[in-house]
């Protein structure tokens, strides 16, 4: 004897529209919440770009101190030219950053990183603008104009 087979139910698998759609919700809010910190994280890996161009221009600066009894006020003009300068770019590798000397004497130098307008550095409002200076022997560091200190924030790895 033959059993007939019973038309079996198939199941449905896979997620309903209303599934679908709270998980949609849920990555939204986790991405919202993220980005930010992501950007943060973004912005001050960039500032180390700054900070090195800054450190280097500092070490420029006393070499050339030490040829020339003065610092230098040209930043981009070979220390074999006339008048010698750093030989130094006046923009950090990867383009965030602008970097300049506002003064230079035989005591001391004041130099900056600028974050380059227009470029998502530039949404760094509290390091948009690093600076060092040296006087009388002491570095002092600052950002947006600030206090100048023997340490700053924005300067921290």
């Amino acid at each position: 004897m033959h059993k007939l087979a019973l038309p079996s139910r198939s199941r449905q698998c896979g997620f309903s529209l209303m599934e679908l759609m709270i998980a949609i919700v849920v990555v939204g809010i986790l991405a919202s919440i993220a980005y930010p910190s992501f950007m943060g994280a973004i912005r001050k890996s960039r500032r180390a770009e700054a900070i090195s161009a800054l450190n280097q221009l500092q070490q420029a600066q006393e070499r050339f101190r030490a040829n020339n009894l003065q610092y230098s006020s040209n930043l981009s003009a070979a220390p074999s030219a006339t008048p010698p300068g750093l030989g130094l770019p006046s923009t950090t590798p990867g383009g965030y950053y602008t970097i300049a000397i506002a003064s230079a004497s035989a005591t001391g130098y004041e130099a900056s990183a600028t974050a380059v307008s227009g470029s998502s550095q530039a949404a760094d409002s509290a390091c948009a603008t690093l600076g060092v200076r040296m006087t009388n022997a002491t570095h002092e560091y600052a950002a947006n104009a600030g206090a100048w200190a023997t340490s700053n924030p924005c300067w921290a790895r």
